[in-house]
């Protein structure tokens, strides 16, 4: 972010909410740069009313929670057209703003996003992550230390949010993602979209919960909740944007299959999964078959992270054939290159677990 603000006019930093955007953006605050919340109610009625107004009188300033006045985007173009200083405007959104349909013009070329996602277990270890940059050079992948059993159970159990991975006792852990999952509901769904059955969304949340790792399918999620297919894939849609979950485009040679085929739904966090399936350590030890699909989502979420750090242009995608073989996350770079990962809840390898594999380099999890 640092060598995006020397050297781009508009920098935006995007995430989850409660991800650590706004304490990170406060460490590159000076002397010379303002900063302002639109979380702050008095602020944002002022963004909202006069959006070229509220620019014009800032020099060098930070916007936190931008997405809940997107018409400040407009406003900050002309600005930057005016004056291309760098780092005149650092951003940040709780939103996939670029997507919500309320912006008419983008700050294409004119802004660099960066993705902040919540901790990685990499952060927690204070390790600099190699993984993919020696998975795509054919090397073996050094283990970093060893994770397994009850460790694991836990690890997957908090996700990466920091203040989940602060509290110790898994009832308080709950207790603030239950309360995130409703504040997200109850106000950020109302900043980015026209929701006429906001009440529907927590049963779809949970719908969607049981639904992490496999195949989409919006008649039947929507079914279940008195939801047409266009309805469900609409409000799906908008828990994406708010980074709540990921769709997952399937990964074929022809690119436009991707577009057409059914995605996976992944949750970005396996954290908020947990809560929202109601699993604790104790029911995963007396049923271990509700542990996979779970682990497959923390895998998921810590290759994403990597991506988002990476400076080279990796996509994930999975992959199934007409015989049923899968590979449950396939990372392809931009150059056409794969690599995928199997993840399985076992201490044990089988050779059936590589039948998927194809040319795919393949890297098995286990507990």
């Amino acid at each position: 972010m640092a060598t995006a603000l020397n050297d781009t006019p508009v920098v935006m930093l995007i995430g989850p909410r409660q991800c650590g955007k706004t304490t990170l953006v406060q460490q590159f605050g000076d002397k010379d740069r303002e900063y302002v919340t639109l979380d702050d109610d008095t602020v944002l009625e002022a963004a909202r009313n006069d959006p070229t107004g509220f620019v014009r009188g800032f020099d060098l300033v930070t916007i936190d929670e931008v997405q809940r006045a997107p018409e400040l985007l407009r406003a900050i173009k002309r600005s930057v057209d005016n004056d291309r200083r760098a780092g005149r405007f650092l951003l940040t959104g709780s939103a996939n703003i670029l997507t919500l349909p309320q912006v008419s013009e983008s700050l294409a070329g004119r802004m660099e996003i960066v993705n902040l996602m919540p901790i990685s277990r990499a952060e927690t270890l204070a390790k600099e992550p190699s993984f993919l940059k020696m998975a795509f050079n054919g090397k073996l992948v050094k283990p970093g230390p060893d994770i397994e059993g009850d460790q694991l159970v836990h690890a997957v159990l908090v996700g990466g949010y920091p203040e989940m991975l602060r509290r110790e006792d898994f009832r308080r852990r709950q207790a603030w993602a239950r309360d995130y999952v409703k504040a997200i509901v109850q106000r950020d769904v109302r900043d980015i979209a026209e929701v006429e059955k906001l009440d529907q969304l927590p049963r779809l949340l949970q719908v969607l919960a049981h639904q992490s790792g496999q195949l989409t399918n919006f008649t039947q999620i929507g079914g279940q909740i008195g939801m047409d297919d266009k309805t469900t894939r609409k409000y799906t849609g908008i828990l994406e944007q708010l980074f709540l979950v990921q769709r997952v485009s399937p990964w074929f040679r022809n690119e436009l299959k991707r577009l057409i085929k059914t995605p996976k739904l992944h949750f970005v966090d396996s954290g908020l999964l947990a809560t929202l399936l109601a699993l604790t350590a104790e029911q995963i030890a007396k049923d271990r078959s509700t542990f996979g699909a779970l682990l497959e989502t923390f895998v998921f979420a810590e290759v994403m992270k990597l991506i988002t750090w990476s400076d080279e242009g990796y996509t994930l995608h999975h992959y199934r054939d007409k015989d049923q073989d899968e590979i449950d996350i396939v990372v392809e770079d931009e150059h056409g290159a794969l690599v995928g990962v199997e993840v399985k809840a076992s201490a044990t390898v089988h050779a059936s677990d590589f039948k998927g594999s194809g040319s795919c380099w393949t890297f098995v999890v286990m507990t």
